[in-house]
């Protein structure tokens, strides 16, 4: 079994837990895909990046991420940073031959994420977006059911990904509220997320008309009130969109849902059936099948309840079956995706391709936002 070095550049929150991931994908799936070591480590400070170094267990750390793209025992860079740092990391990485792990959304904006999806196409390597969501036992369950038919024509859903941590107007100015360093807001963080899981459910987009608001004009900087900076992104997204299959929905992106936690949902209508599914509740997917009799006091119609816990197949054996699932298994059975198509040579999939669409979707809405009108994705 070959054995692959992993480069991380960015050690924040997301670069703990893609450490978190290769650490335990050896606990989780038995066989794992392949063997891995966590070689080096990049953040921007020398004093953060030897303490990434050692909670995270790499051979070295540094400051420059050219020493991981050069080094001959590192065949895979991990991508954690600020997304205005994404492209020139990527795009160096593809010409050093390396294969790519990089978390959500892939670029800056539209044009970026082509120029970088273009390069993959002619690179070496393989090339993965961290969209962890398309790995929950639950989301896995719902595309199997959707491609066996079980909704027949879709007419329509609803979806939204709903956070609350920015409803207060003291929380600090970051790098995240800042159009320069993250190209948008709730739509980027969290919208990506909820867009990417639809557009892997029911396919393409068309058309989208949105609104995009910023409901807290300013923030402290560094947390002292005499110190108040424009915030240049957006609170809240809400679309209509309209899919290439003829299919209507909503999709929401708030950071001011006050009362959510991190509340990603979705309800698909279709002919036959329905689907819906809850990240607060991530055992569970529901479904309700028309075809269920009716009768008496309801017969047996009625949404019910699938047990997918954490159902995954085998190479998986961590943890049972029966165990609830949580928010970090998904991430692992993302990275575990990504490290099988490295070892068997297949296609990655989201590739780097899906993220700059999931770009070009995003940045329609902007366009409609601003314009007022529909607008083609």
């Amino acid at each position: 079994m070959d054995t692959l070095g992993v480069g991380i550049v960015g050690f924040g929150f997301m670069g703990k837990v893609h450490t978190y991931g290769y650490r335990n994908i050896p606990l989780f799936y038995d066989p794992p895909p392949c063997e891995t070591k966590l070689v080096g480590v990049c953040t921007a400070h020398e004093e953060t990046a030897e303490k990434a170094r050692k909670v995270g267990g790499f051979d070295f750390c540094t400051t420059d991420p050219n020493e991981l793209l050069q080094r001959e025992d590192i065949q895979i860079i991990n991508c954690c940073t600020p997304n205005r740092l994404h492209k020139d990391l990527l795009l160096a990485a593809i010409d050093a031959g390396k294969h790519i792990y990089c978390d959500k959304p892939l670029a800056f904006d539209a044009d970026e994420a082509r120029e970088i999806a273009a390069a993959a196409e002619k690179g070496p390597g393989k090339y993965q977006v961290t969209l962890q969501y398309r790995f929950l036992p639950a989301t896995l369950r719902a595309k199997q059911m959707i491609e066996e038919g079980f909704l027949g024509r879709v007419f329509g859903f609803r979806a939204q990904y709903l956070h609350a941590g920015y409803i207060d107007p003291a929380r600090p100015m970051s790098w995240r509220l800042k159009k320069a360093e993250s190209g948008g807001g709730a739509l980027f963080d969290l919208g990506s997320h909820i867009l990417d899981l639809i557009y892997h459910l029911l396919g393409d987009y068309e058309s989208v008309s949105a609104l995009c608001e910023t409901m807290i004009k300013e923030r402290p900087l560094k947390g002292d009130p005499a110190t108040m900076e424009p915030v240049e992104v957006d609170d809240i997204t809400l679309m209509t969109v309209r899919m290439k299959s003829g299919a209507v929905g909503t999709v929401e992106s708030w950071r001011l849902a006050t009362g959510t936690n991190d509340e990603m949902r979705f309800e698909i209508h279709g002919e036959m059936g329905a689907l819906r599914f809850n990240l607060m509740e991530p055992n569970w997917l529901y479904a309700f099948d028309v075809r269920d009799p009716e009768g008496d006091y309801g017969g047996r119609r009625g949404f019910k309840q699938i047990e997918c816990v954490q159902r995954y197949p085998k190479p998986a054996v961590l943890p049972a079956p029966k165990v609830s699932v949580g928010w970090i298994r998904g991430h692992v059975a993302c990275l575990h995706d990504f490290l099988t198509h490295v070892a068997e040579d297949t296609p990655t999939c989201p590739d780097f391709s899906d993220g700059a669409r999931i770009h070009e979707v995003m940045d329609a809405a902007c366009r409609s936002s601003e314009a007022g009108r529909w607008v083609e994705c």
